[in-house]
């Protein structure tokens, strides 16, 4: 039996119609946070939201430039809330999708309705993708004062798209799909920020441990870390640049990159200029230029980038010992006669130059060296061929205990540098409800 188009669209529209009630009360609130975990043995950060009626936990692997949400549809999903995008409706249109399911073949079921919008579900790690069926269902995560965790908050459609179980494969033990944060009019900090009205803004701070949870914040600040530091007001900040061709791994063609791209001019090291061809920070037909990752776990450059980054950098390090490359590293050293500081080993301070000379994103060793073994640390940055399809992919290493702010109505990012300088860390924000 075939799910009316018409249905589809006066839920969502109920949905939207909800929500906006809602924020007229003056009940909602003014951010809204999830907790992100680490996973050491994937190289991935995870969070969990609470979907579906009844609710169900579920666990997703965060792509900070994902398009949307998928969650996997093939392993039993259940939900009374649970509606379909229908092919005509805004939503579609507005996702960039280029396709639509006439008509399904199996009895109607998450992921497979009549007359559905349809888009290209991506895994990164491999670059697979698939087709699957765009649908809305109730959401639920914790508001926020900034400071601590405040109570549920409910998003009654919050669309996503449903992935095959197969997709599965590669992604953090549990988890059931992929959040995706990026430059979509469907991910997922626009869609909270349209819901509950609050700005297109969102801050992401990853932390360096496994065993303790970093944070995302959906909404504006204040941004405040135990003890009692706020962070908000101390990024500094560089234009969003717009990359006009995708780099996902599977996209229509003519849609724009969700990923962020930002204007990165130079690289210094002790202040010292590494020697670029500076046309590959360039965008050039969708290729070059320089973003941020969370499913890349470290930086990666273009070889000859990375080659005259590491030469000045081992110009800078001669009191260091060389000792043999630890994949996925081809620079390691002895640990043995480096001091360590509050960020991290004492090695060359690394400046990543944006669109002004007094723009530029500081790494310390804490997020410039790992630790591979006791007494060896690496240069955790990865040469990424010599025609990559994006110049520079800053990882997720290089972002941890880093705050990272994207304004989309200002198309900014904002970046903190290490919070350890103000003896805090991602780690640090108050989980404890305050409710």
């Amino acid at each position: 039996m075939a799910t009316s188009s018409s249905f589809i669209l006066c839920s969502l529209l109920l949905c939207l119609v909800s929500s906006q009630t809602l924020a007229t009360t003056g009940s909602q609130p003014k951010a809204l946070v999830i907790p992100v975990t680490k996973d050491s043995s994937k190289l991935q950060y995870t969070t969990q939201i609470k979907q579906r009626t009844p609710l169900v936990p579920i666990k997703l692997t965060i792509d900070v430039g994902g398009n949307f949400q998928w969650v996997d549809c093939g392993s039993g999903y259940l939900s009374s809330s649970y509606r379909p995008v229908s092919c005509d409706s805004q939503t579609c249109t507005a996702s960039g999708s280029g396709a639509c399911t006439a008509e399904c073949y199996t009895p109607p079921a998450p992921g497979c309705y009549n007359n559905t919008c349809s888009h290209m579900t991506n895994k990164p790690f491999g670059n697979s993708g698939g087709m699957g069926e765009m649908a809305s269902d109730t959401t639920v995560i914790q508001s926020t004062d900034g400071r601590t965790v405040g109570k549920a908050v409910t998003v009654p459609g919050a669309v996503f798209t449903c992935g095959a179980t197969w997709l599965l494969g590669g992604l953090s033990a549990g988890a059931l799909g992929m959040a995706g944060l990026g430059r979509s009019e469907v991910s997922l900090p626009v869609q909270f920020a349209s819901a509950l009205k609050f700005p297109k803004k969102f801050a992401m701070c990853l932390s360096s441990s496994s065993s303790s949870n970093g944070v995302i914040f959906f909404g504006d600040g204040p941004y405040v870390f135990l003890p009692n530091v706020e962070v908000s007001k101390s990024l500094m900040y560089t234009p969003l640049i717009l990359n006009p061709v995708s780099t996902a791994g599977s996209y229509f063609q003519g849609n724009p990159s969700t990923d962020y791209f930002i204007n990165l001019t130079s690289i210094k090291i002790n202040g010292k200029a590494v020697l670029l061809n500076t046309t590959l920070l360039n965008i050039t037909e969708g290729n070059g230029g320089t973003k941020i990752s969370t499913v890349n776990p470290y930086t990666v450059m273009e070889t000859s980038i990375f080659k005259a980054f590491v030469k000045v950098f081992r110009q800078e390090t001669k009191n260091l010992t060389k000792v043999s490359s630890v994949k996925p590293f081809k620079y390691c050293f002895s640990s043995r006669n480096t001091p360590s500081t509050r960020v991290g080993p004492a090695v060359p301070i690394i400046d990543l130059v944006m669109h002004s000379s007094s723009v530029y994103w500081r790494i310390f060793g804490a997020n410039s060296m790992v630790q591979v073994k006791e007494d060896v640390i690496c240069l955790g940055f990865v040469d990424g061929g010599s025609n990559p399809r994006t110049s520079i992919v800053i990882g997720g290493y290089q972002l941890e205990d880093n705050i990272v702010q994207i304004d989309l109505e200002k198309a900014r990012l904002g970046f903190s540098s290490s919070l350890r300088f103000k003896q805090t860390t991602c780690s640090n924000f108050n989980f404890t409800s305050s409710a």
